[in-house]
């Protein structure tokens, strides 16, 4: 017998069964992480790092799921900053990096040798550092000689489904070194819309009344191409990329406005805007479908754009989703895309009838290198 895709979204048993690695309870634990988070951070002692004073720049340096955390930190503490925030995805710190900044090194295992290769670097060379990820790991051991402090961080079984654990803490130490306006109040703000979303995008939710769920089903067969209207929205989208990759094992491309106009629209007229269903040995292409992230802050001009550029996609029988972030602090408003997305990839991969957990490709290339 067949199963078609809604059908396998709909039925819980079926549901269940497609997910062994248990993703969607990964993904529903976000709340949780960020009290846990918050909590962890308030306790640890970063006496020496808030004495010091505010820090030239703010290094994040990190890998995969749990580098994103920098990039997620960069864009919740926007233009105004007082201090850049420099998210890292290598293996070296950048030249400029010294004593005057502060490194916080993010590895949910504590052990990616990218990350523990600049934050090695980063003792080296003088720079305050604070560590943020497993607890008992070689990071941990690279903090405790150094005398630095660490946050220990619990998965919620993959780096991917651990965003809020290994983000927060690095918004509670900018708030307080000054650089981040963020209490308790944002925070639990931030935590209440993960546990709306979740609760709309629940699997015994079925997928005629289920955000996710749809919006898992309106991506499959095509290749998404996935904009912020933001800085912040283009991290969502960033971020939405990378679980399509790493939970549907599916590919996308991304980009942000206004810089996407001005190249990633003209492949508006090309194959993949006029494809047909699924890539063949004939060389036809999967059907582009433009999904726009939309800010509630938005530049007047770049909501100009987003409208232009959804009715230029229409006009060209390219289908267009537009999922619009809540309104509020710049927590909530990642918040309330991140776990729509979270959810709808996991989804996917199901509707796709793939294993959302494993990730077999990258631990082959690890083991390549090793």
């Amino acid at each position: 017998m067949t199963v078609d895709a809604q059908e396998r979204l709909d039925t819980t048993t079926l549901l269940a069964a497609a997910d062994p690695s248990d993703m969607l309870r990964q993904v529903a634990s976000s709340a949780a992480q960020v009290r846990a988070a918050v909590r962890a951070t308030q306790e640890a002692d970063l006496a020496e790092i808030i004495a010091a004073g505010r820090p030239r720049a703010i290094v994040v340096t990190g890998m995969g799921g749990s580098g994103v955390a920098g990039d997620v930190l960069a864009a919740i503490c926007g233009r105004s900053c007082p201090a850049q925030v420099f998210p890292v995805h290598d293996y070296q710190l950048p030249a400029w990096v010294g004593a005057a900044d502060l490194v916080i090194a993010v590895s949910c295992s504590g052990g990616t040798e990218e990350t523990i290769a600049a934050a090695t670097e980063a003792v080296r060379r003088g720079c305050r550092l604070i560590g943020v990820g497993g607890e008992g790991s070689q990071l941990a051991m690279i903090a405790q000689q150094a005398r630095a402090p660490f946050i220990g961080v619990q998965s919620a079984g993959m780096p991917r489904s651990t965003l809020w654990g290994l983000s927060v803490p690095l918004a509670v130490i900018a708030g307080r070194l000054g650089l981040l306006e963020a209490g308790d109040e944002e925070y639990e703000a931030a935590a209440a819309e993960l546990e709306r979303i979740s609760h709309l995008s629940r699997p015994d939710s079925e997928s005629f009344v289920n955000p996710a769920k749809s919006l898992a089903l309106e991506l499959s067969g095509t290749l998404p191409v996935i904009w912020g209207t933001s800085p912040l929205t283009g991290v969502a989208a960033y971020r939405f990329a990378c679980q399509l990759n790493e939970n549907a094992k599916y590919p996308a491309v991304t980009g942000t406005l206004p810089e996407a106009n001005h190249n990633q629209v003209v492949t508006f007229d090309g194959p993949f805007a006029t494809g047909l269903d699924g890539i063949g040995e004939d060389g036809s292409a999967a059907p582009m479908r433009l999904v726009v992230l939309r800010d509630s802050v938005e530049h007047p001009q770049v909501a100009r754009r987003r409208e232009e550029s959804a009715l230029l996609a229409a006009e060209r029988g390219i289908r267009v989703t537009e999922l619009a972030a809540a309104v509020g602090g710049p927590l909530v408003r990642l918040a309330s895309l991140v776990q729509l997305i979270d959810y709808a990839t996991v989804y996917l991969a199901i509707a796709l009838d793939i294993d959302p957990g494993p990730v077999a490709a990258i631990q082959e290339l690890k083991a390549r290198i090793a």
